[in-house]
């Protein structure tokens, strides 16, 4: 009997998450301590994806488990293109994401301090956007964590005119251990792939290294302040006053890309 392709998906999915767990936990460590360090200082950790990359970034923080100190950094020009076609549509996207300055445009609205840090989230790691927000993080005095397909980079050109590629630049590099092309699935018939994989593997990336970062915040005595689920009709009160605390911790920390003296 054939196997499906819904089983088949996830058979490569699980290999994914496997090879993860085996070859990235040395570079999550390494991403860790600088993370851990720059929320104990009280610096924030600068957290960059366009495109399908934006998902990664939303699941960093804001989202149920996660705290302050990592901060969201995300472009509408470069992610709201579910129309794909008229207005914000993909081919507005697509180009945008290979335009080289306009990271720098987006860096000159915050300040930043000396415990900062970046991590930028490109499946691909060869557009002009990306590579110039790990470029220019890095010129500001930032460490650059690069959370990528190395196996993707491997296989293609660089769109920058540096021809370097982010895994060439960040600090620190965490394999999102998926293929070239991302989808997986071959459908007899079909000429194209179905079923990207890049999405569950920086996610299992993403939650790898919260989790991490949040035990040796614990270990250097900073608690995070964490964002715990709202939605148990039993634990209202807590789950509220938890809330009010993510808030204030979020507003106090936001300040700070405003101006720092």
């Amino acid at each position: 009997m054939v196997e499906k392709a819904s089983s088949r998906y996830i058979s490569i999915v699980q290999t994914i998450i496997e090879k993860i767990a085996t070859t990235q936990i040395e570079a999550i460590e390494r991403a860790a301590e600088i993370c851990s360090d720059t929320i104990v200082k009280d610096g924030l950790v600068f957290c960059w994806g366009g495109g399908h990359s934006r998902m990664s970034v939303e699941e960093m923080f804001p989202r149920i488990g996660s705290f302050p100190g990592f901060y969201p950094m995300v472009e509408l020009a470069l992610t709201f293109y579910t129309n794909v076609v008229g207005n914000d549509g993909l081919e507005q996207s697509f180009f945008i994401e290979r335009a080289e300055g306009y990271a720098d445009s987006i860096l000159r609205s915050y300040e930043f301090g000396p415990h900062d840090s970046m991590i930028c989230f490109s499946s691909t790691g060869i557009n002009g956007v990306v590579i110039d927000m790990a470029l220019s993080a890095k010129e500001r005095g930032m460490p650059v964590i690069a959370v990528t397909s190395v196996e993707h980079a491997d296989a293609t050109s660089s769109r920058h005119r540096s021809g370097k590629k982010l895994k060439e630049i960040a600090d620190v590099v965490i394999d999102n251990c998926t293929p070239p092309g991302d989808a997986v699935v071959d459908i007899p018939g079909l000429k194209y792939k179905v079923s990207p994989t890049s999405t569950v593997g920086a996610a299992t990336v993403v939650n790898a290294l919260k989790a991490r970062t949040a035990e040796l915040m614990m270990a250097k005595g900073v608690e995070p302040v964490v964002l715990t689920s709202p939605h148990f009709i039993e634990q209202q009160a807590e789950a509220q006053a938890q809330l009010q605390r993510v808030y204030k911790e979020t507003k106090r920390r936001k300040r700070m890309i405003y101006g720092r003296d």
